[in-house]
């Protein structure tokens, strides 16, 4: 689809903007009863409700024929074929290999990447199960209690989000934890609590030279050496690398090395052999249903119509407000304290993924891309950021999670949970007009000067987008699916937007220049050569150091 089509796509769909401008959702809902079941869809174990969203049938209509013109269903199929569709980097994207459950081959470069898979999931299985069992144990003969996984970004972000959702699958005395910034605070306060004889560090670092992890990894390595003895380095770490010479001289060793593969993109590594402290943390079994869960979404992404599909129909919302309506940000808020890292796992997921200026032609690109992506867990949310989300002058499409039944058994938590989360979804569709906040305003015997001065501080504009997820417990099944349907819809809105979603070059400057910048701050070099800003920064810091 060229840029013309896409802008004149972009055009269309402002005219169904007009229109809808004029037709607020409470009216919609009121003359059409059968709204919800119009617009609600079901997929891999997971309810979409998108009847709350400012758009009719003939709008939808026009959101799936932009996406077929944009070549949807065949670049979905040209991912799943193997072919490069990240042309930047000249790589396939196969995560989707990582949790396939058929028996099918699955070529990358003329090759069945399936055998190599299962290899290494069976190395996870075995490594996994020796660990948790005491097969496996620290230096000095005690079994470990405390498994520490040290990356960065997608090393680091998925595992933990993962971990802390699964929490029930745990168990107490086998706790994972994750360290990922450069800062020394992180590891040092992590470090502090922990029994060097009963810890076991896993390195996750494709190429064993990530700045932030090495360092960090350094400090875990002094650490058993300085405690138990630089004998003690083998029985303490295993690693996720390809790098295999440079783990070896770390002191790993080699049936302790976990590989991937260069068509898995970082934010997309989940699945592969970065998931083994999920593994270590829920046993191996949950971590297979993890992998089957995220695979059922896969089948229902490939096979379902776009207008039953869950990702699509999400990405083209997604397009929809951030194309045609200009708003800026997507608030993701699961009614689930154990997702406390979901939102911060979309925001790599997406933000780095389709934070992109040009087009797959190296064009500028003449529509809004990427949203900012950003949450917090309910209720926690509510008594924070909600005000500005129901009456602030920006409109911030939402999506709200939330499991039917929860793990615990402590009545009344989980109905009153719910009863928020329908609640909010129902405030933020509905608002409340000034003749009702009068009305309640009266009803109270407040006066005539007093109701006019505090009327136009309740009203709520309402007519605020929100889809919801509902599922029935958060299983790691349903954690799998529900990582893998924002997967697709990032990958979707990717390919309508005609961006690259699989390179991430805009990490890469902040990078050089913080390597060049590196010795002076330490302060061998001097420090010309930069600007002013840049140069008095500098001078304080080399001042104040200590």
């Amino acid at each position: 689809m060229a840029k013309a089509g896409r802008k004149a796509s972009f055009s269309n769909l402002s005219k169904h903007r007009k229109r809808l401008e004029e037709q607020p959702m409470r009216v919609q809902f009121a003359v059409d009863p059968n709204r919800f079941k119009r617009f609600s869809v079901t997929g891999a174990g997971i309810l979409l409700d998108y009847s709350k969203n400012r758009i009719d049938e003939d709008t939808m209509a026009a959101l799936f024929d932009l996406a077929r013109a944009a070549g949807v269903e065949e670049r979905r199929d040209q991912m799943c074929e193997g072919e490069h569709i990240n042309i930047t980097e000249d790589r396939a994207v196969m995560h989707m290999a990582l949790r396939y459950q058929g028996d099918k081959p699955v070529p990358v470069d003329g090759k069945d990447v399936m055998p190599d898979v299962r290899a290494v999931l069976a190395a996870i299985e075995s490594y996994t199960d020796d660990i948790r069992s005491g097969a496996i144990r620290g230096h000095g003969g005690a079994q470990f209690t405390d498994i520490v996984n040290i990356g960065i970004g997608g090393s680091d972000l998925g595992p933990a989000m993962v971990t802390l959702a699964l929490e029930p699958y745990t168990r107490a005395d086998l706790r994972a934890h994750y360290v990922s910034n450069v800062d020394g605070a992180h590891i040092h306060d992590i470090l502090k609590r922990l029994d060097p004889k009963t810890t076991l560090f896993i390195v996750a670092s494709k190429t064993f030279t990530t700045d932030e992890t090495m360092t960090n990894a350094g400090s875990a390595r002094d650490w058993i050496a300085d405690t138990l003895g630089e004998e003690a380095v083998p029985n303490h770490f295993a690693a996720v690398s390809t790098n295999i010479p440079a783990c070896a001289k770390f002191g790993i060793r080699e049936d302790r090395i976990f590989g991937f593969w260069d068509w898995v993109g970082g934010r997309y590594s989940v699945w592969s052999a970065i998931g083994l402290p999920i593994a270590l943390a829920v046993g191996y079994e949950n971590f297979a249903k993890f992998l089957q869960g995220a695979d059922e979404m896969d089948r229902h992404f490939l096979s379902a119509p776009l207008e039953e599909n869950l990702p699509v129909i999400m990405a083209v919302l997604g397009v929809w407000y951030r194309s045609v309506w200009g708003f800026s940000t997507h608030a993701v808020l699961p009614y689930d304290q154990r997702m406390s890292r979901f939102a911060a796992y979309l925001q790599q997921q997406d933000m780095e993924s389709n934070g992109k200026s040009v087009t797959l032609a190296g064009k500028p690109v003449g529509w809004s891309t990427g949203p900012i992506v950003w949450g917090e867990p309910g209720t926690n949310g509510q008594h924070a950021f909600y005000q500005l989300i129901h009456q602030g002058t920006d409109v911030i499409p939402c999506d709200f999670l939330i499991a039917a039944r929860p793990h615990e058994n402590l009545p009344p938590h989980h109905d009153k949970l719910v009863a928020n989360v329908l609640a909010q979804s129902e405030a933020l569709m509905l608002g409340k007009t000034a003749d009702e906040v009068v009305g309640e305003l009266k009803a109270q015997g407040l006066g005539k000067a007093e109701i006019k001065a505090l009327t136009p501080h309740k009203v709520f504009p309402g007519n605020r987008p929100s889809n919801t997820l509902f599922y029935e417990q958060l299983t790691p099944e349903t954690l799998g699916s529900l990582v893998a349907l924002y997967e697709h819809k990032v990958f979707t809105q990717g390919v309508i937007w005609n961006v690259n979603s699989y390179d991430q070059w805009g990490v890469e400057l902040g990078k050089q220049l913080a390597k060049a910048l590196l010795p002076k701050v330490e302060g061998s070099q001097s420090g010309e050569g930069h600007d002013a800003s840049t140069q008095g920064l500098l001078s304080y810091y080399l001042a104040n150091k200590g």
